[in-house]
């Protein structure tokens, strides 16, 4: 009978292993992320928030013109799929926010007053002059908040910003000065309004889209720099008290932060670490969209020493909220899947033009819409070569006429074995791609570097230009 107990145990732990290694899933970082019913998570600049065994997601819904639709909420065990609560602030929840703008909102939870309380920046709908924030609150975490106005806190404007509770005292941390400067103020007892201004951070350096975390004793506030839509090179600082001296600021990432700019930072509590998640937005703005096309960068912070930070590139992201351990890696070329060629500079996919399935059609840049003409398999060609052909036409990319001029057009053709339709997949960092002809050297570009829907897809000599490098999006 103990040899049968033992062999039941034995068995029970190899079930739980194998329960626990399962509960690992892979977010594939850079793309819009669709919720369980196949929407486009709309969470924009957003906040997370754990409550229980879930992690409740909320961030901005925009309307087309950019203004304030909701803040949109969701939830998930794993923080990969997503179910759409519904959204918990809308225009329609108070006057002033029937036409407004809200960015950044953040929920912290009040044990004292049992309320679920809503930051966020407010405006007008019509230009940054405002300068609010705002708060709302609710009893549930995924229900109707009730508003309760807007406020410049303490008489000073405030743009971009975050909140963080820190054991039960909660902070603003806020860009003022017209993002001059970030201001770190105390929050009242319950949450819900300003109680005083600790200090300001790195007056006149332009700091914009806070978020602070806390890693053992050590408090981090991360912050991207002020050039509107275009990403920039995120900084850090630390220090061992919110209310402390902070250090100077260091870089983390590369130039552009990944294309990124910073939303929040998750702590991932499990039974094995807690690991840290950059939460950053991939914003539309950069290539001239819409704040609804915006991206999601995720990716694993790591800690070098106690006190410093670093952010490296990985196209996938796998998260155990188990263990709590996250990783990240840049898989080779899969030739088994069909794969977007996103273009940098432009947001958009390669396309061929009027989804055409001829010898000799013409290749283009056009927003994602879902068809098989935007979708390519990679083909090997030997040698570290590859034939990209499209989905809806089974036919390759090749140069027109095996030209080497520069611009000459990018086609789709039947495969003729030629070197002109062979490809080098050339790594240019930060998840980007470069694609080199085999028989010309030259690599496909963007047409005058159009961000525009229909922008011609050409070679020409590389000239480092974001117009052509590539991002390899996996169709999942």
């Amino acid at each position: 009978m103990l040899a049968a107990l033992l062999g039941l145990l034995t068995v029970g732990s190899f079930l739980f292993a194998k329960e626990t290694e399962a509960a690992a899933v892979t977010v594939q970082s850079g793309i819009q992320f669709k919720d369980t019913s196949g929407n486009v998570i709309h969470a924009h600049g957003g906040g997370v928030l754990k409550v229980g065994s879930y992690y409740y997601w909320f961030g901005e819904n925009r309307n087309a013109d950019g203004t304030f639709k909701a803040v949109s909420c969701y939830r998930s065990s794993n923080l990969k799929t997503w179910e759409y609560r519904g959204d918990v602030l809308t225009k329609n929840s108070a006057a002033e926010l029937g036409v407004s703008n809200i960015e950044r909102p953040k929920v912290i939870y009040n044990s004292s007053t049992g309320k679920y309380v809503l930051w966020m920046h407010w405006e007008n709908g019509v230009d940054y002059g405002q300068a609010r924030t705002a708060v709302a609150s609710s009893s549930t975490v995924d229900g109707a908040y009730t508003y309760h106005g807007s406020f410049r806190p303490l008489g000073n404007d405030s743009r971009d910003m975050t909140v963080f509770n820190d054991n039960g005292t909660a902070y603003l941390i806020s860009a003022t000065r017209v993002n001059a400067d970030m201001n770190i103020y105390k929050l009242t007892p319950d949450f819900l309004g300003v109680d005083s201004l600790v200090q300001t951070l790195w007056a006149g350096q332009y700091r914009e889209a806070p978020a602070m975390f806390k890693r053992g004793s050590v408090y981090f506030l991360v912050t991207s720099g002020a050039t509107g839509w275009d990403p920039n090179q995120g900084k850090y600082a630390t220090a061992s008290s919110v209310t402390g001296t902070w250090s100077g600021l260091s870089n983390f990432g590369d130039g552009t932060t990944y294309d990124s700019q910073s939303a929040y930072v998750l702590p991932v509590d499990g039974s094995s670490t807690t690991s840290y998640l950059y939460m950053g937005d991939r914003w539309a703005g950069a290539w001239s969209g819409k704040v609804m096309e915006s991206r999601y960068v995720w990716l694993p912070l790591q800690f070098p020493t106690n006190t410093s930070l670093s952010l490296s590139w990985g196209s996938n992201v796998t998260i155990d909220t188990g263990t709590g351990t996250i990783t990240a890696l840049s898989p080779a070329i899969d030739t088994s899947a069909y794969y977007i060629l996103e273009n940098r500079n432009g947001g958009k996919a390669l396309n061929v033009v009027n989804q055409g399935t001829a010898n000799g059609d013409d290749l283009e840049q056009y927003i994602d819409s879902g068809w098989y003409s935007q979708q390519w398999q990679f083909i090997s060609a030997g040698s570290g070569y590859y034939k990209i052909q499209n989905r809806g036409s089974g036919k390759i990319i090749g140069v027109e006429s095996g030209s080497t001029a520069d611009g000459a057009v990018i086609e789709q053709w039947s495969d003729g074995g030629w070197t002109s339709q062979h490809w080098q997949v050339v790594d240019s960092g930060a998840g980007n791609f470069k694609l080199k002809n085999r028989a010309t050297g030259k690599i496909i570009d963007i047409s005058g570097g159009s961000k525009e829907s229909g922008g011609a897809a050409i070679q020409y000599t590389d000239n480092g230009g974001k117009n052509q490098q590539w991002r390899l999006l996996k169709v999942e």
